[in-house]
C-alpha cells in the first residue's frame, strides 16, 4: 500500500484555504444572476415554425460579397459560436469582413415529434439558403457546418450542389464508426426504435448525461473544484458560468429526426457505406465538387480526427483543404488560441475563392 503523500497538517491547511476561497467567492457568485450569452448584434430575417434565420450586423464597412450561412447542430444552442466578445467564432469572422447568417433551431416540443431530416435539410436549410440568395441577388452562397450541422451541410451540398459556392466543415463527423469514437460505441448499441416509440422527443437532459458519461468523473470533479479558485474574480467566473450555461442548455430532439440520424449515420455509417435517403434523394458525397475546407480538432473526444478526415476520399472536389486545431471539440470555438487561428483561416480560405 502506497503511503499518503500529504501530512495531516497539510490537509488541514488545504481545507482552510479552500473554505477561505469559497467564502470570498460566494458574494461574487451571487451577483451572476443576469449572465448574458451571445455578444454580437443580429436581426431576424426569416422565421418558420421554431426555426429562426438571423443575420449578424457587419463590423466592417465593406463585407465579402458572398455570405456565409452557419448550420449548427440540433444538440445544444448555437450561441456557443458567439459566446462572448473575446470567445466568438462569429465575431472574429465579422471582423474579417464576412457576412454571417445563422440558423437557430429553437426548442422542439411535442408538435415537432414527427419532424424528419428531410424537414430540417430540404425544408428549413434549403429555404434559408433561398432567402439569403434572394436578399443578395445570388444563386449560391457559402455554407459553414458545425458538428452535426456539418453532417447536415454535407447532405445539403450533396443534394443541392448548385446552391453552395464553398463548403466549410468544422469538427464534422463523416466516418461514424472509427475505433476511437466513444459516442459511436454508445449509439451503435442503442435500441433507437424503442427509445423514440416510448419517449417521442428525446430529452436534452438525457443526452447531456450521455455526453457527461464520456468524461472521467475525476476530470469533472476537478473542473468544479477548480471553479473555487476563480470565484472571487468576476470576469473569470462569468467565463466559466457562460460555458456551463451552454453545456446545460440542451433542447429536446425531434423523435423521428433523432431516429433517422442514429440509424443511418451511426449504426449504418451511411456516408461511408451509402444508403442514406433524405426525402426522396439518395446522399452521394461524390456529388460534392465545390471547394471544401475541413476544420478538425486533434484532441476531439466527440468527433475524433479520423472521423472528419475520412471526407477527403469520399468527395469529388479537386479543391479540398484541411485545417487542424491542436485542441478539443469545444476549444476550437472558444479558446484563445482558436480565436487567432480558426476564423482568420476560414476567412482567408473563402476570400481566396471569392
Amino acid at each position: 500500500m502506497m503511503p499518503f503523500s500529504i501530512t495531516p497538517e497539510q490537509a488541514v491547511r488545504e481545507v482552510i484555504q479552500f473554505n477561505e476561497k469559497l467564502t470570498a467567492g460566494l458574494p461574487v457568485l451571487g451577483q451572476m444572476d443576469n449572465l448574458t450569452v451571445g455578444c454580437s448584434d443580429r436581426e431576424e430575417i426569416y422565421r418558420e415554425d421554431k426555426m429562426v434565420l438571423y443575420r449578424f450586423k457587419p463590423l466592417v464597412e465593406q463585407v465579402h460579397r458572398v455570405p456565409i450561412l452557419i448550420v449548427y447542430a440540433l444538440v445544444n444552442r448555437p450561441y456557443m459560436a458567439d459566446l462572448q466578445e473575446d470567445r466568438s467564432l462569429i465575431r472574429r469572422l465579422l471582423e474579417a469582413g464576412m457576412d454571417i447568417y445563422l440558423i437557430d433551431w429553437g426548442y422542439p416540443d411535442r408538435a415537432d415529434r414527427y419532424l424528419t431530416l428531410d424537414d430540417y435539410i430540404n425544408g428549413y436549410v434549403h429555404r434559408s439558403v433561398k432567402e439569403i440568395c434572394q436578399r443578395h441577388s445570388l444563386y449560391r452562397i457559402n455554407v459553414l457546418g458545425i458538428c452535426q450541422g456539418g453532417s447536415f451541410s454535407l447532405c445539403y451540398a450533396s443534394m443541392h450542389p448548385e446552391w453552395v459556392r464553398n463548403l466549410v466543415l468544422t469538427v464534422t463527423p463523416v466516418d461514424f464508426q472509427t475505433p476511437d469514437n466513444l459516442l459511436s460505441s454508445w449509439a451503435q448499441q442503442l435500441d433507437v426504435d424503442l427509445m423514440v416509440d416510448s419517449m417521442g422527443n428525446i430529452p436534452g437532459d438525457l443526452l447531456n448525461l450521455t455526453f457527461a458519461s464520456m468524461r472521467s468523473p475525476l476530470s469533472t470533479g476537478q473542473k468544479y473544484m477548480g471553479m473555487v479558485d476563480i470565484m472571487s474574480n468576476a470576469a473569470q467566473l462569468a467565463n466559466f458560468l457562460r460555458m456551463e450555461k451552454w453545456v446545460a442548455d440542451s433542447p429536446d430532439q425531434a423523435g423521428e429526426a433523432f431516429r433517422q440520424f442514429i440509424k443511418d449515420f451511426y449504426q449504418k455509417n451511411g456516408f461511408v457505406n451509402g444508403g442514406i435517403v433524405i426525402g426522396d434523394k439518395k446522399i452521394d458525397l461524390k456529388n460534392i465538387t465545390m471547394p471544401v475546407l475541413n476544420v478538425y480538432a486533434t484532441k476531439d473526444h466527440l468527433v475524433p480526427p479520423a472521423s472528419s478526415l475520412a471526407l477527403k476520399s469520399l468527395i469529388s472536389s479537386t479543391d479540398y483543404s484541411e485545417l487542424a486545431f491542436n485542441g478539443g471539440h469545444i476549444g476550437l470555438y472558444v479558446s484563445g488560441r482558436a480565436q487567432k487561428e480558426i476564423p482568420p483561416g476560414i476567412a482567408e480560405w473563402i476570400k481566396a475563392r471569392g
